[in-house]
């Protein structure tokens, strides 16, 4: 298989830049719906503003469905504070001490941009020493430091900054020599990319699949409703492209494909699963079986909605989840060459069930 891995880096270079937090992703999806159109894809889009490609497969009764989402953690603002700052509240589940010190961009309804840096109220050392080593991170105790001249409440109002716009993170986007990429937003926007990498190569080796694939590319996944909705009917197998949990416990690293047996929702699908590593396998991928106990994911997300589907999760292996994530290209190619595998095998998990 000739995975395009220059292509999917660099997309993802571009969509990780891009910013996207829950609630305010139109540039970016505007982005994914661009690429699809060059790559020659038809896609809907659905009311809740994410896409729907479809690829056409012999078998239009029964179809497969993937999925990842461009939405990434951020934060929103809170209060204008006296002295000039911003009180956040966050957009997705992540703690303080991950986003301490990071840099950041304010957006303001009328589409001005503003940078700043996110901080507690007792950064310096050389005035509070243990005091802020102590303090424990909290909504009260953070804030966004402005780069403008402002000194009150006022002030800031003047660069038409106000509660509820959207605060996005820099993700500080790298990819080393050693093949490592490093950024925030790796979760789920490797997952994008590799997707599209896929897509790229159905489309231009012209690959037969045995059955229509949608791919969504869902806009509201951190917040809990990306893809519980507009599945086609025909849909019985849902596969979630997103991140593999690394850490203490886990077998998943920074090079394989990771399938998850179990969330925080509970088990998925175990025949598509025993599907997915039966291919891992075939095609001699480098892939781990893990759980992720504090995780959930469009997939599950559509089995709480109600589907009647059969569903898995996969995705590359990513350090730091919802922190200082970084990963490596190998994760990328096993990744797109398990969904490409996938999507040739010509047998349905429910079918290998009752057969």
């Amino acid at each position: 298989m000739n995975i395009p891995l220059q292509y999917m880096i660099e997309t993802f270079c571009t969509l990780a830049s891009i910013p996207s937090p829950s609630g305010h992703t139109e540039k970016a999806i505007n982005w994914v719906a661009k690429e699809l159109e060059r790559l020659g894809i038809s896609y809907t889009r659905t009311n809740k503003g994410a896409l729907i490609a479809a690829i056409p497969g012999d078998n239009q009764r029964q179809s497969r469905l993937l999925t990842a989402h461009v939405d990434t953690l951020g934060a929103m603002v809170k209060e204008i504070k006296g002295n000039g700052r911003l009180k956040l509240s966050m957009i997705g589940g992540y703690p303080w001490n991950a986003v301490e010190g990071e840099y950041c961009q304010i957006e303001t309804a009328d589409g001005r941009l503003y940078t700043g840096t996110i901080l507690t109220t007792k950064a310096s050392v050389h005035v509070y020493s243990r005091e802020s080593q102590k303090m424990e991170r909290t909504d009260a105790v953070m804030e966004v430091r402005i780069d403008e001249k402002v000194s009150s409440k006022e002030d800031v109002l003047r660069l038409g900054i106000n509660v509820g716009d959207f605060v996005s993170f820099d993700p500080r986007v790298t990819v080393t020599e050693s093949g490592f990429i490093k950024s925030r937003h790796l979760d789920d926007k490797a997952s994008v990319a590799i997707l599209l990498g896929v897509l790229k190569q159905v489309q231009e080796e012209s690959v037969k699949l045995p059955f229509t694939t949608h791919v969504l590319f869902s806009n509201n996944e951190e917040i809990r409703y990306g893809g519980n909705s507009n599945i086609p009917d025909s849909t019985v197998e849902y596969v979630a492209v997103d991140m593999g949990a690394i850490g203490e416990g886990q077998t998943t690293d920074e090079y394989c494909v990771s399938i998850c047996a179990k969330d925080s929702s509970g088990p998925y699908h175990y025949g598509l699963r025993k599907r997915l590593v039966q291919l891992a396998e075939q095609h001699k991928l480098h892939y781990r079986v893990d759980i992720y106990p504090y995780y959930g994911s469009d997939a599950s997300e559509a089995l709480r909605a109600g589907y009647d589907i059969v569903h898995g999760l996969i995705g590359p292996g990513i350090d730091a989840s919802h922190s200082h994530e970084r990963t490596h290209q190998e994760s990328f190619v096993n990744t797109a060459k398990l969904i490409l595998a996938y999507l040739q095998s010509t047998e349905l998990a429910v079918q290998g069930e009752r057969s």
